[in-house]
C-alpha cells in the first residue's frame, strides 16, 4: 500500500529520467510504503538500469535508519514493455514487490509484480489519500 504522495513522487522521478530508464527503492513496513527512494541509475540507458552501487548504499541506509525495511523496487520501461523485461526477471535479487512505470498514450503508468524464482506474477497497488 502506498500513498497518493508516494505514487507521485515515483511518477515525477520517472518522467525527469525520460528518455532513460529511472529506479529507486521503497521503505516501509507490513508492506506499507513509508519513502520513495529515487537512485541514479549507472547504466543511463533507455531500455536497462543498474541502481549505482554508491546511491544504492545510502537509499539502504536512509531505510535502515528509519527502522524501516526494503517493501518495493521501481523503474521506468520509456519505451515499454508494461511488464517486467527478460533482463528485470533474470536480475531480481529482492523478495519485494517490483513496480514498472512506462507511458502509455503520454501518461505515465504503473504496475506491481511479484518475481521469484524465474516467474512473474502480477501484484494489485493500492494507493491511498491519507486521511
Amino acid at each position: 500500500m502506498l500513498t497518493r504522495r508516494h505514487w507521485q513522487t515515483m511518477r515525477r522521478h520517472v518522467a525527469r529520467c525520460a528518455p532513460l530508464e529511472a529506479c529507486g527503492l521503497l521503505g516501509g513496513k507490513n508492506d506499507q510504503v513509508e519513502m520513495t527512494l529515487g537512485v541514479r541509475n549507472a547504466d543511463r540507458s533507455p531500455v536497462r538500469f543498474r541502481m549505482e552501487a554508491r546511491a544504492q548504499w545510502r537509499a539502504f541506509r536512509k531505510i535502515e535508519d528509519r527502522g524501516l525495511e526494503l517493501v518495493g523496487i521501481y523503474h521506468s520501461h520509456p519505451n515499454g514493455p508494461a511488464h517486467p523485461s527478460p533482463t528485470d526477471v533474470a536480475e531480481a535479487m529482492y523478495p519485494v514487490v517490483q513496480i514498472v512505470w512506462w507511458l502509455h498514450k503520454g501518461e505515465w503508468q504503473a504496475r506491481g509484480y511479484w518475481i521469484e524464482g524465474g516467474r512473474v506474477s502480477e501484484v494489485a497497488l493500492q494507493v491511498i489519500d491519507p486521511e
